[in-house]
């Protein structure tokens, strides 16, 4: 199971001189926090909004700020942290930074690194409206672009005079989410196209009802979570309203057949299919144009007619048999499903395995209290194809997605 992907590598925290470099202390806490070694490297005008003590005491390590300052026994900072460094981070990053390294100055510590570097660098501009749109200031973002550096935002909001506008510093939790995809490029799922549901399908049946469960698509963004680290090209189906991680591509749904459809669109390029989504087994027969009104007397009740939803799984499975049976390369090599089950947890599980032609089911018990729907931890036992078969603890659901994937790459592979 992998780590933070932030856990130990080497990260370079540039700081400009910007209101916004008191937002780069919660950033470079969070760094420290994911278990990365943090060198922070000051502008003179950067240590006038924000001192380089304040650093010293998060990251417990030397400070640096002057180009010139090197102690007996080390070696030049602008090579030895520039050669160490598994990412570079320039928060907040000024017009005037900007503009000196999309042009090749090198005048103070921190664009010297910046130049002497081979590690990816990502920037997050923080400035007045005005500044950052600029035509300088957007040729320059254009040319570091070019280059291959990341940029994080800048956002809209209330600026330090006090305007409302474009060119807020994006606050640190995007910044630190930025940096894991901009080191995912490396993992081991590099180059992997992964699809992923999630959530549960609601079935209309009328402008204001609809038929559901309880799944709110916590393990299925867990799984496009991790997947992202690791460095795929991650596909997210998802009828929930949770949070989309950066470079994660959503494809919003709400009903079974809607699902259905996007993901027989998208699994044909797709590498690896995970069917996490509680999709709904039935829907109503029809659909009410209007509201369903109660009727006068309460003792009348109501009965919807129900008919079966698409089998997605199956679909899945008749599509690759039919590129196998023409000799074509068969998408997605693998396929995996959960089965959320009240009673004969893997008796159940083992027949939806066989009969969706499974690679792997993950099972879990929705009956526990402390797993399944609606939590942040789950308790799952993973079936394999060739019968073999693992039962997991309790653990977080970011955990099980890190397993998941653990037996991804060996299916792959």
């Amino acid at each position: 199971m992998m780590a933070d992907i932030l856990a130990h590598k080497h990260i370079i925290l540039g700081i400009t001189g910007g209101i916004a470099a008191y937002k780069a202390a919660t950033l470079c806490s969070r760094l420290v926090q994911a278990g990365a070694t943090v060198d922070v490297v000051m502008t003179e005008a950067a240590q006038q909004f924000i001192t380089p003590l304040t650093f010293q005491a998060l990251t417990h390590r030397r400070i640096y700020h002057d180009i010139f300052d090197i102690p007996d026994g080390e070696n030049i900072p602008h090579i030895s942290l520039a050669d160490q460094a598994d990412l570079l981070i320039i928060a907040p990053a000024t017009t005037n930074t900007l503009a000196k390294l999309a042009n090749g100055l090198a005048d103070n510590l921190l664009t010297t690194i910046a130049l002497a570097t081979p590690a990816p660098i990502l920037v997050a501009p923080a400035m007045e409206t005005d500044m950052w749109q600029h035509p300088a200031t957007q040729s320059n973002m254009a040319k570091l672009e070019q280059w291959g550096v990341t940029l994080a935002g800048p956002a809209e909001g209330r600026l330090a005079s006090g305007a409302v506008g474009r060119g807020r510093m994006v606050e640190p939790e995007e910044i630190l989410d930025m940096a894991r995809l901009r080191l995912a490029q490396a993992g081991d799922l590099a180059g992997c196209n992964l699809v992923v549901t999630a959530g549960g399908t609601r079935e209309t049946i009328d402008p204001v009802r609809f038929i559901s469960n309880h799944s709110t698509g916590k393990m299925g963004y867990a799984i496009a979570h991790a997947a992202r680290d690791r460095g795929a090209k991650v596909t997210l189906i998802s009828t929930a309203s949770l949070s989309v991680p950066i470079g994660v591509a959503l494809i919003p749904v709400d009903s079974a057949q809607q699902m259905r459809d996007a993901v027989m669109d998208v699994v044909r390029l797709a590498d690896v299919l995970i069917m996490s989504a509680a999709v709904a087994d039935f829907r109503p027969a029809t659909v009410a144009e209007q509201k369903i009104k109660k009727k006068a007397d309460s003792s009348i009740g109501m009965s919807i007619d129900l008919v079966r939803t698409p089998d997605i799984l199956a679909d899945v499975a008749t599509y690759k048999n039919q590129m196998a049976q023409n000799g074509d390369v068969v998408c997605p090599k693998v396929t995996i499903g959960f089965a959320a089950e009240s009673e004969n947890l893997l008796t159940n599980a083992e027949g939806k395995l066989k009969r969706k032609n499974l690679d792997m089911i993950a099972a879990n018990n929705i009956s526990a209290s402390d797993a399944g729907f609606g939590v942040d931890t789950n308790r799952v036992t993973l079936l394999m194809a060739d019968g073999k078969k693992e039962e997991l603890p309790l653990m977080s659901k970011r955990s099980v997605a890190e397993i998941i994937l653990d037996k991804v790459m060996g299916l792959l592979h």
